[in-house]
């Protein structure tokens, strides 16, 4: 039985620079949090470099291996799926390459954990949040994006695109996950959109965002088209009055039994 609530999610695709050392700092930590690590049959043999850690981290490092590569956003609707199905009531996206610091979850927790947000979102363009080793072009095609967002939604985000985030188990039971559509840059954007629609309060925490060190970034042309295509779908669905229903879930059985806390 695990010892914690709090379920890191961390998809992967040829992080074997990384996964190792990423894990080993999320269970040093002075918080306990489990850690999912979901990988798309990694050429590279990230999933055995995970595979040989659950033996020293048993009841806390688990691993879901797909046939192929499938894209980040399904990636987190099946950690996110995993997650409830077992109990756990903090759920984080993560990523491997260590842009996102792993003392930051605790950052990311503690709103969530006091009540004074339901989803926690890391962020770049919030005061205190900052960019680190990013190349001009890349750092204002990413602000751009944000700003886009802002325009097009209203959705009241910096930093909408971020993918280090915690969610409470409340707002993933509401959110029918079978619903959301989009699989690259826009599913971020789109969970946050509908958490936002369903009434959930978000927040984002300061954090410093640096460029990865070792292996490759996982961005394309495909993936940024979809953010901005996405993020007019997304809006003009909005407008309907079915999209909050269609979004929605109503959970089968809300109640479970959460792990003990640390």
């Amino acid at each position: 039985m695990a010892l914690t609530n709090r379920l890191v999610i961390i998809p992967t695709y040829n992080e074997k620079e990384n996964i190792g050392r990423i894990i080993t700092e999320i269970f040093s930590l002075p918080l306990a949090f489990d850690v999912l690590v979901i990988d798309d049959q990694s050429p590279d043999g990230t999933a055995s470099i995970v595979s040989a850690m659950q033996s020293v981290y048993a009841d806390r490092l688990f691993l879901e291996q797909r046939p192929g590569k499938m894209g980040l956003g399904t990636a987190y609707i099946h950690g996110f799926k995993w997650a409830l199905r077992n109990g756990y009531d903090y759920i984080f996206e993560m990523d491997a390459d260590f842009s996102h610091n792993p003392k930051d979850l605790i950052r990311l927790y503690e709103p969530c954990a006091h009540n004074e947000a339901d989803v926690a979102i890391g962020s770049r363009y919030v005061k205190g949040g900052k960019t680190e080793n990013w190349p001009l072009d890349r750092s204002i095609l990413s602000y751009g994006a944000s700003l886009y967002v802002r325009l097009i939604t209203r959705m009241p985000i910096k930093d909408s695109t971020a993918g280090f985030v915690c969610y409470r188990r409340q707002v993933l039971e509401q959110i029918n996950l079978d619903e959301i559509q989009f699989w690259g840059y826009a599913f971020q954007i789109e969970m946050k959109f509908t958490a936002w629609k369903l009434g959930f309060r978000l927040k984002e925490v300061p954090i410093t965002f640096v460029d990865r060190k070792q292996g490759t970034s996982k961005m394309s042309k495909g993936i940024i088209k979809e953010g901005i295509l996405g993020v007019l779908k997304i809006q003009w669905q909005s407008l309907s009055r079915q999209y909050t229903h269609r979004l929605r879930r109503v959970p089968q059985n809300p109640a479970h039994s959460p792990h003990q806390s640390q």
